[in-house]
């Protein structure tokens, strides 16, 4: 059940992640931050990244093992970064239409496919 609660949290976090990191990218299309300084994005992208590491830090505490979770730091970790991958490519795909994958995304997405396979490898 902790796997399941940390997997969810992170998603979560990433969602928020994805939003603050590169959300602001599509903001001058939004007539309120045609008009908005570089400060003003920082604070609203600080605001939303908030959020990410509210459900980050108990992702992190739940999941790992040194607090009775079922992960260690490297599969957390791991975890962690195929999610991001996921959620950005989906945010990519969907709000950033100009933008496509590849095939040499594709080939990198499987090597970090693999990547997971051998961290969790006993």
């Amino acid at each position: 059940m902790k796997a399941f609660y940390t997997i969810g949290l992170l998603i979560l976090s990433n969602i928020f992640m994805t939003l603050a990191w590169y959300g602001h990218l599509k903001f001058k299309e939004l007539n309120w931050f045609q008009n908005a300084g570089f400060i003003t994005i920082v604070l609203i992208s600080w605001g939303i990244a908030l959020f990410e590491y509210l459900f980050q830090i108990p992702a992190n505490r739940i999941g790992y093992e040194g607090n009775g979770g079922p992960f260690n730091l490297v599969e957390l970790k791991v975890i962690q970064e195929v999610i991001t991958l996921i959620i950005f490519s989906g945010f990519m795909l969907l709000v950033f239409k100009n933008e496509a994958l590849k095939w040499n995304h594709l080939v990198g997405f499987v090597f970090l496919v693999l990547a997971v396979f051998f961290v969790f490898k006993k």
